[in-house]
């Protein structure tokens, strides 16, 4: 796995957390930090969430040897 695949499944995780607090608290963490959802900061954070999202796709068709061999 290489550091690119950490930081994707890091991001991954941060956004499922998030979505979890939205829908069991409605509280919106990235909302808070950046100072509001609409915010530059916060569609740049969503936006880089979503692009992890999208590379970890690629985790699921990868074969087990290419895996191994990184």
């Amino acid at each position: 796995m290489t550091v690119i695949d950490r930081i994707a499944l890091i991001l991954v995780v941060v956004g499922a957390l998030n979505w979890g607090a939205i829908g069991l608290f409605s509280f919106d963490a990235v909302a808070w930090i950046s100072g509001g959802a609409g915010t530059l900061l916060a569609r740049i954070i969503y936006t880089v969430v979503a692009l992890a999202g999208i590379w970890c796709i690629s985790l699921i068709f990868r074969s087990e040897d290419a895996i191994e061999e990184m």
